[in-house]
């Protein structure tokens, strides 16, 4: 690695292991994390009402152009070499700025839209494909093929439980960053990085110390969430057919 840090912006929609991955990145001791960046911002610009609403919008700037400012330009946390990102592609609303996404190195984290319903159903009442981001995982994948010229990194959560140490080598091997061991496992408990928001969605991810087991068949669904899940296939696909192989 050359001597400016490696600022990496993860992007996920919610329930796709993005926190367990994060907690992969964090046991790095050459990586610092931060852990959705934009949830204020597009709270504030959306004013759409999420748990614990009131400590999200007092512990992060709801300014979207100084959250990509602190994510491009500011020192990263601890002097680290790598910095990585959790992203949420739901949180990035129209007004949210873009432009900062030619500054770092983008990566995708994807998942069966049929797991991710039905883990997003069990914690909250109101469920749609701009929930989960789906869309906005799309059009976010097309810009930065468009701004790079080539597809970037994309990892399935299936694929990375399913053999952690080969997609892990495969996704640092892409995002030219050193793979090691350290990545597989990590204390349990709430972590700094972690947001305010974590009571309410990371009482699993609180008691892991590392990846969990294959998932097995995709989850029975009602008729609404099915017929999401349908819906939003093809989105989807438009990405997981560039999905990073074990190495």
């Amino acid at each position: 690695m050359n001597d400016a840090p490696i600022r990496i912006a993860m992007w996920s929609g919610p329930r796709n292991l993005s926190t367990t991955m994060m907690r992969s990145f964090g046991a790095r001791p050459d990586t610092a994390c931060v852990d959705e960046p934009f949830y204020a911002a597009y709270l504030t610009a959306t004013a759409i009402v999420h748990p614990m609403q009131e400590a999200i919008l007092a512990s992060q700037s709801c300014d979207g152009e100084e959250v990509a400012r602190q994510l491009t330009q500011a020192p990263v946390p601890g002097s680290k070499p790598v910095f990585y990102q959790k992203h949420m592609t739901h949180h990035m609303a129209p007004s949210i700025p873009r432009g900062w996404m030619g500054e770092v190195t983008n990566a995708f984290l994807i998942r069966d839209p049929a797991r991710v319903l039905a883990s997003y159903a069990r914690k909250m009442e109101e469920v749609s494909l701009e929930a989960i981001g789906v869309p906005q995982q799309a059009e976010l994948f097309d810009r930065v093929c468009q701004l790079e010229g080539t597809p970037p990194p994309v990892v399935d959560s299936d694929d990375i439980l399913a053999d952690p140490p080969g997609m892990l080598r495969a996704l640092c091997d892409a995002l030219k960053i050193p793979y090691t061991d350290k990545m597989l496992s990590w204390s349990a408990g709430a972590k700094p990085e972690d947001g305010v928001w974590a009571p309410h969605w990371y009482d699993a991810v609180w008691q892991s110390t590392g990846f969990g087991a294959p998932r097995e068949a995709p989850p029975a669904l009602p008729d609404k969430l099915r017929r999401l899940a349908d819906a939003a296939r093809e989105r989807h696909e438009s990405v997981s057919r560039y999905r990073l192989k074990p190495l």
